[in-house]
């Protein structure tokens, strides 16, 4: 399994091993072993999975507040996205920058979204299914999200000739100058 810090350290790009043959392929996408091997320690409480018929489907930026915030490890299924994660954390030296990376089928790869990131991706083919681990299970009074074109965070979305497809809800999503977020940056020791 080949793990990458991103620019955000925090956030991580995983790729894991595939052992292919003439019927396809096998890959191990978890292991708690083997993640805490290399300092990822976070158990995992919840799988979620979404189908998104439409390309150029937004979801997010979603977070979850503590006492229940999330750390997702995130994959396709199905399909091809591009999947971000925005550093909300209060006194982060990387407060309001965001990653992004595409996530496929064909390429197996994961990312790794740390509590504190709000989290949101854009469908880049019709049919695209994302399949995610959570540290804590959905708790909807604890949810927060933060407007996915905020200027001020700057996030390059694939262009599309389409409109976005978007829920009520994150048309209206508050920029990030707008929300009190609930996450401090600790420093690592």
């Amino acid at each position: 399994m080949e793990i990458v810090a991103l620019s955000i350290p925090e956030v991580k790009l995983i790729t894991p091993r595939r052992f292919g043959d003439h019927r396809g392929f096998f890959e191990e996408t978890y292991n708690a072993d083997s993640f805490a091997a290399v300092g990822i320690d976070t158990q995992f409480v919840q799988d979620n999975h979404s189908l998104s018929g439409a390309m150029n489907t937004i979801r997010g930026l979603h977070y979850q507040a503590p006492p229940r915030a999330q750390t997702k490890l995130v994959r396709c299924g199905r399909g091809r996205l591009f999947d971000v994660a925005v550093d909300i954390r209060k006194g982060s030296p990387t407060f309001g920058q965001w990653v992004g990376e595409e996530l496929s089928f064909e390429n197996g790869r994961m990312l790794l979204v740390p509590a504190g990131f709000a989290h949101g991706f854009v469908t880049l083919e019709p049919s695209t299914e994302i399949v995610y681990k959570c540290s804590d299970t959905y708790a909807p009074e604890t949810e927060g999200a933060v407007l996915w074109d905020d200027p001020d965070i700057g996030i390059d979305w694939p262009s599309s000739n389409s409109a976005p497809q978007l829920s009520d809800k994150d048309k209206v999503a508050p920029r990030l100058c707008d929300i009190e977020t609930p996450f401090v940056f600790e420093a690592a020791q």
